[in-house]
C-alpha cells in the first residue's frame, strides 16, 4: 500500500492542474442533473422510495392503504427519493419541458364484498417529497383548503383513477379517470364505462400515461394486464403542463379510502423522460459562429494558421485528457491488485489452533466435492462432508464449506475464518482448519451429524421435544451472550436463523455460519454497512439503516425461539394456504387475545411444560419488540431462561416504529426472501398526523 501512495502523487497534481474553473464545474453539475431518466421499479432499493402514511412493501409491490374495518380512512403515498429534472438550464417555453411516459400496473380490491367502494388511485409529478393530504376524495394529495402538504398544491399534476363520484369535485361517476392540476376537482374527465375497464374489479390494470409537450398533449391507455398497449386512449386531452413542470420534481403515486375499506396496490412500475432540451442557446450559439466566419474576409495564409492553431489548441488538451485518463487507469489497476494481495492474504502463524489443510486431501476426503456430499447450501457456499482417513483405521468426518464463488466470496471467507477462529464455546460450532489453495476457498469444520435446526424442526415427523427445544433456546441464548458481551470484542452474527443453528450428536446447539460476521471493539460504535441477513430475521431498524448491532442479533433470536415455539417459519401461509402470515404478528395477536399458549406447536401434542412454554414466547416477543431499545440483553435472556429473572412485561398489542427510509436492499430481494409489510410514516390511529417523512418496518 505504502509503496502505491507516491505513484497517486501525480495523479492528484494533474488533476488539480487540469481541474475546471469553479463556474464551468458548476456548469457541469447543471448539464448532468438535467439530462433524461429512466426508472423501473424492478432495480430500486429500498433507499431509493420514500413511503408515506400508510403505504408499505410487501411482496415486491407497493401498498398505498391498510386493511381496515369499516367505517375507516386510511392514505398513503409512495414516491422516488431522488427528483427529476422536466426543464433544461433557462428553458422558458412549453416546448423546453421534458416529454414523460409511465407505465404501471396497479389493484383496486375491496376485500369486504358488497360494501361501498373506496376513492381511488393516482400517479402525480409534485415540487415537493413529503406530499400528503387528506383521505376521501382528496386521494392523499391536497387538504380542505386546496393546497398540498410541504409544496405548492398549484404545481401538482395528477392522473387520477377514481372509484368514487364525489359531488363536491364533480365527478361524472364512480369509475372514471381524470387530470387533476393542482387540485382535486379534474380538469378533464373519461367516464370508463364504454371501456370495458371497471377499476374496482379487483383484475390487474395496466396503465400508459404518455405526455409530448412538443405536441402539448396528454393521453391515458388502460388495459387489464397482460395485454397489450390499446391502440386508443381512455382519455386525451390538450395540455400545455409548462406551467407546473418546473425544475426538479418528484414522481410517485397516492391513494386513499374514507367510509370503506378499498385496499390499492402499485405491481409495478416503470417512468422516463425524453425531449429534454439540450443547455438553452447552443444552436443558435453555433449558427452566430457561423455567420460571422462567412462576413470577415480572412487571408488565406492566416486563415490557414488559425485552422492550424485551433487544431493545436483542442488536440492539445484532448492528448493530455487521454494520458491522464491512462496514468490513472493503470495506477489505480496496481493500487487495487496491491491491496487486494494484502486483504486477500493470511499467515497461518495467525490462527492458533485451526490447521490449514492441503487442497488436495479436502478434495479426497469430499470425493471431488461430488453432489453425493453436499449435506447443505448457504448464501456464501456449499457444504460438503468430508471423511478425512486418521491413525490405523480410524476415520475423522468433517463439514467442508466451499465458496461457489472464490473471488466474490474472499471477504467473507476471511471474515469468517478472523472471527470464529479465535472463539471458545460449548455452543459453537468449531473451526478444524481452513484452505485457500488452487484459487478455492475452503473452510473445514466439525461435522453436526444431525443437521441444522430448520430440518429438526421442520422435518416430518418433527424429531425435537419440549425439552430439546427448550435447550435449543436456552443454548443460543448463552453463545450470544458471550458474543455480544464476554469477548474481547464484540461479534456481531447478523444472520441468526434456524439453517444456521446446527445440532450436534446429543442434539445441543450449535452457532455457525459467520459468513456475515463483523468484529468491533465494545466502546465503538457499529458502522454502517450494506444490509445483509434474511428477511423474516431482520430487525426493522437493521433493514432501515443498514447498522448492525446486539440487538439486531437480539431480534434474530426472538424470531428463532417463536419458530422453536410455534413451529411455524418467520413468514408462513394461513390456514387456507392462501395469505402470507407473519409470526411475530400472529404470536403479538394471539398475546393480546390473551390466548398465549394457543401459539404452541400443535404437533407437540400438548406435552410441554406449559409455565416454559409462556416465559419463551414471552421472551420470543421481548426480543422481536420492533423499538430497539426496549429489547433485552442477551445476558438478561440466559437469566431468564435459567429462572434467575422473571420476563419483563410485553405489551398487549405490538408496538410501532417510525423512521425515515434509507435501507439498501432491492426491492426484488425484499420480495423473494420473506413478503414482510414495509409500511409508511404515519399514525395508524391518524393517517393525516404525520410522523417522519420515511418509512416504518413492522414485523
Amino acid at each position: 500500500m505504502a509503496a502505491a501512495v507516491p505513484r497517486l502523487l501525480p495523479l492528484l497534481l494533474l488533476l488539480t492542474l487540469t481541474a475546471p474553473p469553479a463556474a464551468a464545474a458548476a456548469a457541469l453539475a447543471t448539464a448532468a442533473a438535467a439530462k433524461n431518466v429512466s426508472i423501473d421499479s424492478a432495480t430500486l432499493s429500498f433507499a431509493d422510495l420514500t413511503l408515506l402514511g400508510d403505504s408499505f412493501l410487501r411482496n415486491g409491490s407497493v401498498g398505498l392503504t391498510r386493511d381496515t374495518g369499516v367505517p375507516s380512512s386510511s392514505a398513503g403515498s409512495v414516491l422516488c427519493t431522488q427528483p427529476v429534472a422536466f426543464r433544461g438550464p433557462n428553458a422558458t417555453d412549453a416546448t423546453a419541458v421534458a416529454s414523460f411516459a409511465a407505465r404501471f400496473s396497479f389493484v383496486i380490491d375491496n376485500p369486504n364484498a358488497g360494501a361501498a367502494g373506496g376513492d381511488g388511485i393516482a400517479f402525480f409529478v409534485s415540487p415537493g417529497r413529503a406530499t400528503l393530504g387528506a383521505t376521501g376524495g382528496y386521494l392523499g394529495l391536497f387538504n380542505s383548503s386546496g393546497s398540498a402538504k410541504n409544496g405548492s398544491a398549484a404545481a401538482i399534476v395528477a392522473v387520477e383513477f377514481d372509484t368514487m363520484a364525489n359531488p363536491e369535485f364533480a365527478d361524472t361517476s364512480d369509475n372514471h379517470v381524470g387530470l387533476d392540476l393542482g387540485s382535486p376537482v379534474s380538469v378533464a374527465v373519461a367516464d370508463l364505462a364504454a371501456s370495458g375497464i371497471d377499476l374496482r374489479s379487483g383484475n390487474l390494470t395496466t396503465a400508459w400515461i404518455d405526455y409530448r409537450s412538443a405536441d402539448r398533449r396528454l393521453e391515458v391507455f388502460l388495459s387489464y394486464a397482460p395485454a397489450p398497449k390499446p391502440k386508443r386512449p381512455v382519455l386525451s386531452v390538450a395540455v400545455d403542463l409548462s406551467p407546473y413542470l418546473n425544475g426538479a420534481m418528484y414522481v410517485g403515486f397516492s391513494a386513499s379510502t374514507e367510509g370503506s375499506t378499498q385496499q390499492h396496490t402499485i405491481k409495478e412500475w416503470t417512468f422516463q423522460t425524453f425531449d429534454l432540451p439540450s443547455t438553452a442557446n447552443s444552436s443558435s450559439f453555433e449558427s452566430n459562429a457561423t455567420s460571422n466566419s462567412s462576413d470577415q474576409a480572412v487571408p488565406t495564409s492566416t486563415a490557414h494558421h488559425k485552422r492550424v492553431g485551433l487544431a493545436l489548441g483542442i488536440l492539445g488538451p484532448v492528448a493530455l485528457a487521454v494520458a491522464f485518463v491512462f496514468f490513472a487507469w493503470v495506477s489505480i489497476r496496481k493500487l487495487i491488485q496491491l491491496t487486494a494481495r494484502n486483504d486477500g492474504a493470511f499467515s497461518p502463524e495467525l490462527l492458533k489452533g485451526p490447521r490449514k489443510f492441503s487442497y488436495k486431501e479436502l478434495s479426497a476426503a469430499t470425493k471431488g466435492f461430488h453432489a453425493s456430499r453436499v449435506v447443505g447450501k448457504g448464501a456464501f457456499g456449499t457444504v460438503y462432508k468430508a471423511a478425512m482417513p486418521g491413525a490405523a483405521t480410524t476415520t475423522t468426518t468433517y463439514a467442508v464449506k466451499r465458496s461457489t464463488q472464490a473471488h466474490q466470496s474472499r471477504s467473507e471467507f476471511v471474515a469468517e475464518l478472523s472471527v470464529i477462529a479465535c472463539l471458545r464455546h460449548k455452543n459453537l460450532v468449531q473451526l478444524e482448519g481452513w484452505c485457500d489453495d488452487k484459487g478455492e476457498l475452503l473452510l473445514v469444520y466439525e461435522y453436526m451429524p444431525n443437521g441444522s435446526l430448520d430440518r429438526a424442526l421442520y422435518g416430518e415427523p418433527c424429531t425435537l421435544s419440549w425439552p430439546q427445544r427448550y435447550t435449543v433456546a436456552a443454548g443460543i441464548a448463552s453463545v450470544l451472550s458471550y458474543l455480544h458481551q464476554e469477548c474481547e470484542q464484540r461479534v456481531i452474527h447478523r444472520d441468526i436463523k434456524t439453517s444456521n443453528i446446527l445440532l450436534d450428536g446429543n442434539l445441543s446447539p450449535r452457532l455457525g455460519d459467520f459468513g456475515l460476521a463483523r468484529l468491533m471493539d465494545h466502546n465503538k460504535s457499529p458502522v454502517s454497512t450494506l444490509t445483509a441477513g434474511t428477511m423474516g430475521y431482520l430487525a426493522p431498524e437493521y433493514l432501515q439503516s443498514g447498522k448492525a448491532t446486539e440487538q439486531t442479533d437480539v431480534f434474530s433470536y426472538g424470531v428463532v425461539v417463536l419458530e422453536v415455539c410455534c413451529g411455524r417459519r418467520p413468514i408462513d401461509k394461513d390456514d387456507s394456504g392462501g395469505k402470507n402470515v407473519n409470526l411475530v404478528d400472529w404470536v403479538w395477536r394471539l398475546h393480546g387475545e390473551d390466548r398465549l399458549i394457543e401459539a404452541a406447536d400443535a404437533r407437540l401434542a400438548g406435552e410441554f411444560d406449559r409455565d416454559e412454554m409462556l416465559r419463551l414466547l414471552l421472551v420470543g416477543l421481548s426480543c422481536a419488540n420492533p423499538n430497539c431499545e426496549e429489547r433485552p440483553a442477551m445476558r438478561r435472556v440466559v437469566q431468564i431462561l435459567n429462572r434467575e429473572a422473571e420476563p419483563a412485561p410485553v405489551p398487549r398489542k405490538k408496538p410501532l416504529l417510525v423512521f425515515s427510509s434509507s435501507a439498501s436492499m432491492k426491492l426484488q430481494e425484499i420480495a423473494f426472501s420473506c413478503g414482510d409489510d414495509v409500511r409508511g410514516g404515519y399514525s395508524v390511529a391518524n393517517p393525516t398526523s404525520p410522523k417522519s417523512e420515511g418509512g416504518d418496518i413492522e414485523r
